[in-house]
């Protein structure tokens, strides 16, 4: 399959698509500006400005929107006005990058340093309660998370690893047993960020390879969606039926003669629905 340009280079780095109801439809980040982009019913882009950086964005289960930004958490609330939650962390070489909520409603988000260097990040999760707990330690590049259809499992990008990891998930205990899912070659690009269709499938972006790979539960590859820019970043879902592909793209150190479509939200119908978005319930 080969998705379509949606719109026109917008986002020096596009990141975190994600398709909800409530704010009706899809909105993404312009991560390292500190943008919240939103795509409108006749193909129009609007741009919020919400911080330094603007890391992910889910939705509130009372309205508003809970948002990782450069060294913590935020929380919008309906009429749109944002509260941030205070720093995780002193210094400014270290920033939040991806994340999503798990089944029970708490919001994760995982970081890294600026300069990539080996270990320096953490998965964070920030409970309704307003609670913070670092839930993974020794992080490179925290990227894509996300859950199986019936909740019991869940999947992990650290994109250095070159592999998808495979947690269990309870309430009670979180994330345990960490195994590898499935093992990327370098020469397909960096895994990203994911997402989990209805039949369990694992929809994974691949930075520097122009692609996003599903694969089956059982982690074969079995789709391959080209991409017309290197740097592809995150997937989501979305659409009135949830049956429409949405694939983000970065520029960022991209030369501006080279790779024209870098910065461009991407879709595809792949034939396959995806799952509704989790959202905060705090």
């Amino acid at each position: 399959m080969k998705a379509e340009q949606l719109t026109d280079p917008v986002a020096y780095h596009g990141e975190g698509p994600v398709w909800s109801d409530a704010w009706g439809g899809l909105r993404w980040v312009d991560m390292l500006v500190g943008d919240v982009l939103s795509l409108g019913p006749d193909g129009s882009v609007d741009r919020r400005h919400v911080g330094d950086v603007a890391a992910i964005v889910r939705p509130r289960r009372g309205g508003g929107a809970v948002l990782g930004i450069e060294r913590g958490f935020a929380l919008e609330d309906p009429g749109g006005s944002i509260r941030r939650l205070g720093d995780l962390w002193d210094g400014d070489d270290v920033r939040m990058n991806e994340g999503g909520c798990d089944p029970d409603g708490r919001f994760y988000c995982g970081s890294m340093a600026y300069d990539q260097r080996p270990g320096a990040g953490s998965l964070y999760r920030l409970d309704v309660d307003g609670e913070v707990t670092v839930v993974l330690e020794d992080v490179t590049i925290s990227n894509g998370l996300d859950w199986s259809p019936d909740d019991s499992l869940a999947y992990y990008i650290d994109t250095p690893s070159h592999e998808v990891s495979l947690f269990d998930y309870d309430t009670d205990r979180g994330l345990t047993g960490r195994r590898t899912f499935v093992e990327i070659p370098s020469e397909d690009g960096g895994p990203d960020g994911l997402t989990v269709d209805h039949e369990g499938g694992i929809w994974v972006a691949l930075f520097g390879g122009s692609a996003v790979h599903r694969y089956t539960d059982q982690g074969k590859l079995d789709q391959v969606v080209e991409v017309e820019a290197r740097q592809v970043t995150a997937c989501c879902f979305g659409g009135p039926g949830l049956d429409r592909l949405y694939i983000t793209t970065s520029r960022e150190n991209v030369e501006p003669d080279d790779d024209p479509l870098a910065g461009s939200l991407f879709t595809v119908m792949p034939g396959v629905a995806g799952l509704p978005v989790r959202d905060f319930a705090g």
